[in-house]
């Protein structure tokens, strides 16, 4: 398998990053990807333009499941901008946002592992295939990042919440 990026796969590439960058320093900043805030709002964008753009690389000439975590990605970000506004998940709306926003990063990062695993080091990449156990384990690894990340979110806002609600009794 070639190593080579084509423009658009360059294009893409670099999109891809600058949105997990973000993310990054949106969790490291305010502890959630918040569609509400400019951070968040370049993330929106990003992925969009990420995603959007990853039909345009297709190196075995056909989509492939990297493309339909995009339509999943495209699907989810939606949910997760518009949650509050959407009354099934009344007081649970902010959890629900949360878990969204932070599954947008998850399924975009699935095929980043897979295609930096089977392309780096350009001389002799780490993976072989999308079937090794190295992508495998950086699966593994990354659904336990997610798993310990969002409960880590959820129990904080939960905290956040609950001072919320004890600080509102004391002062009625």
């Amino acid at each position: 398998m070639p190593n080579h990026l084509s423009v658009p796969g360059i294009v893409h590439t670099v999109i891809s990053v600058i949105a997990v960058v973000v993310a990054l320093y949106s969790f490291a900043r305010f502890g959630k990807l918040n569609p509400e805030n400019k951070t968040g709002k370049w993330y929106i964008g990003l992925t969009l333009l990420a995603c959007f753009s990853s039909f345009l690389v297709m190196k075995t000439g056909h989509l492939s499941s990297a493309h339909g975590l995009s339509v999943l990605v495209l699907t989810i970000l939606p949910l997760g901008v518009y949650t509050k506004k959407i009354r099934i998940f009344g007081n649970k709306a902010e959890y629900v946002q949360l878990i969204l926003m932070s599954a947008t990063l998850f399924f975009s990062l699935i095929p980043a592992i897979v295609e930096t695993l089977t392309r780096l080091p350009v001389s002799q990449p780490i993976a072989s295939s999308d079937q090794s156990p190295e992508i495998k384990t950086g699966l593994l690894i990354l659904v336990s990042l997610y798993t310990v990340g969002v409960s880590y979110q959820i129990w904080r806002l939960h905290s956040i919440r609950q001072m919320r609600n004890i600080y509102n009794k004391l002062h009625i």
